[in-house]
């Protein structure tokens, strides 16, 4: 999110889920400047794990190392799955005052879907025009990002080696009984967003089922602040198989520091994404699963 030059925001609310990790070492110019906006505090947050049980500190029976490669293992098999479904996305962003009532929005339904050559896509099925620059806020192309692919986190085999993933202990989630790890950036790559936060692995079906955190980096720079919330993504057993995102809510005080022309503000900001009609797409696709061709027969050739 970005400000417009006005110097007439001041919303300021209560927030949300989040996570406020420091990523490892930085190889490039962004990546110092990703560090430099995780030292700066840009947002306000509440507690990580409330409305969870009770953490079990206590050590695994399975080295961690040992769950956090069967994890991704699985998750890898969850994104070749989900590669193969259609899927209705609907995202609102809001501005809200210090009442809860909105100021600007952003709303747009999606459908992401294949064309006729078989090409993965997305189609805009309903998106009224955007009263958010009248709440003096501009969306930008990482809160795009974010909401198609970093609130739908998938931690594959190609992905994980990229972040620094630290053994937590054991929570239920509602009474699923989960594995949990702090994930954080091992480095910052130019145009690349990460997960700085914490995930909940199923500890039968090594999948995640709940993601917290925030998407990184942030810019910082006087005038070009770029500022993102915190959030939280659901994910929930579609096919059986598979746990897929079906939830996600974003909230923070984002803390804008001013400028040229424009006053510090604190600006009050909520997504919620929905992931909706999930659909095996196509009679050529096949659903492994832990090596094992699950597909229905009716889905084969």
């Amino acid at each position: 999110m970005k400000v417009q030059l006005h110097p007439w925001i001041a919303a300021v609310a209560v927030t949300a889920c989040a996570f406020a990790g420091v990523p490892g070492s930085t190889s490039s110019p962004l990546g110092l400047l990703a560090a430099a906006a995780q030292d700066k505090d840009s947002f306000t947050a509440m507690p990580l794990d409330s409305g969870f049980g009770r953490m079990d500190l206590s050590d695994p029976a399975i080295p961690p190392e040992q769950i956090i490669q069967r994890m991704a293992a699985k998750e890898s098999e969850f994104q070749d799955a989900l590669d193969h479904y259609t899927y209705r996305r609907t995202a609102r962003v809001q501005v809200l005052d210090d009442d809860n009532k909105t100021l600007g929005e952003y709303y747009e339904v999606d459908d992401v879907i294949f064309d006729s050559s078989g090409k993965r896509t997305e189609r805009v099925v309903f998106a009224p025009a955007s009263t958010l620059a009248e709440a003096g806020i501009l969306m930008t192309p990482s809160d795009l990002q974010d909401i198609q692919h970093g609130y739908p986190f998938v931690l594959t085999k190609e992905e994980f080696p990229a972040y620094d993933i630290k053994y937590v202990g054991r929570q239920k989630v509602d009474e699923i009984d989960c594995y949990v790890f702090d994930v954080s950036p091992k480095t910052i790559e130019k145009k690349r967003r990460y997960l700085d936060g914490r995930i909940w692995v199923d500890a039968t079906d090594l999948q995640i089922v709940v993601t917290n955190g925030r998407m990184v980096p942030d810019d910082t720079r006087k005038n070009n602040e770029d500022l993102h919330p915190p959030f939280m993504t659901w994910r929930q057993q579609v096919d059986g198989h598979y746990w897929f995102p079906v939830y996600t809510k974003g909230e923070g005080v984002l803390h804008f520091s001013g400028g040229h022309n424009f006053m510090a503000q604190d600006v009050h900001i909520r997504d919620i994404i929905k992931y909706t009609d999930y659909k095996q797409f196509g009679s050529t696709m096949k659903i492994i699963y832990e090596g094992k061709d699950i597909t229905p027969p009716e889905k084969q050739k």
